[in-house]
C-alpha cells in the first residue's frame, strides 16, 4: 500500500527536470479490494506526473546553498505561453521554458525570449542551469583563493596562477560604476 511522503503546496526538487517545483496535486491509484490506493503520484505542473522517489523534499535545515546578495539563485520553470507542447515536443522539456529566479519572492533573474528560446532550446537550458549555479562556482573559487592564501608557497604554481584569475574575476565583480545620478558623490 502506497502512503503520500509530500503534501499539496510543499516544494520539492525535481531531479529528473532540474529545477524546484511546488505539489499542485497528489493523486492516489485505487485497486479494487483495497482499503489504501497503490501507487501515488504527484502533479507538480511540469506536464507529467511524478513518483515519490523523483522527488525531493526542501531541507529546513542544514548547509544552505551558498548565495549572492542575500538571495539564492534557482532554475524555475515557466509555461510556455507561446506554443502548445505538441508545437515544441523537439524542446527538453515541451511546455515549458527554464527562468532563473534571483530574489527570494521569486522574481527578478534572467528569463529568455521565446524565440530565441525556441532556435536552440538545449544551448538555453545550458545557460540557465549555468547561471542558476553561478553562485556555488563563485564559493568554490573563492575556496580556491583562500587555499592558497593559506600557505602560498606550498601551493603549486599552476593553483597559484587559477587563484590570481579568480581574484581579478573578483576584483571585476566587484566593480560596480559610480551612480550617474550622483548619490556617490559627495555634494560641494
Amino acid at each position: 500500500m502506497a502512503k503520500a511522503q509530500f503534501h499539496r503546496n510543499q516544494r520539492v526538487w525535481v531531479e529528473s527536470v532540474g529545477t524546484w517545483a511546488t505539489i499542485d496535486k497528489i493523486l492516489p491509484a485505487w485497486a479494487k479490494g483495497f482499503d489504501e490506493p497503490v501507487r501515488i503520484t504527484y502533479d507538480v505542473g511540469l506536464g507529467r506526473d511524478f513518483l515519490a522517489h523523483e522527488l525531493q523534499a526542501e531541507a529546513d535545515e542544514g548547509e544552505a546553498a551558498p548565495t549572492l546578495d542575500g538571495a539564492s539563485w534557482r532554475l524555475m520553470r515557466a509555461r510556455n505561453k507561446w506554443q502548445t507542447a505538441e508545437d515544441c515536443a523537439h524542446h527538453p522539456y515541451p511546455g515549458s521554458f527554464p527562468i532563473v529566479v534571483t530574489d527570494a519572492n521569486d522574481w527578478g533573474g534572467w528569463r529568455v525570449p521565446g524565440a530565441e528560446y525556441d532556435r536552440d532550446p538545449r544551448r538555453i537550458e545550458r545557460q540557465a542551469r549555468l547561471i542558476a549555479a553561478a553562485p556555488r562556482l563563485l564559493a568554490m573559487a573563492q575556496g580556491i583563493v583562500a587555499l592558497v592564501a593559506e600557505a602560498p608557497d606550498e601551493a603549486p604554481e599552476p593553483v597559484r596562477r587559477l587563484a590570481e584569475q579568480v581574484a581579478a574575476l573578483e576584483r571585476y565583480l566587484n566593480d560596480v560604476p559610480a551612480d550617474p545620478g550622483g548619490k556617490d558623490t559627495v555634494a560641494a
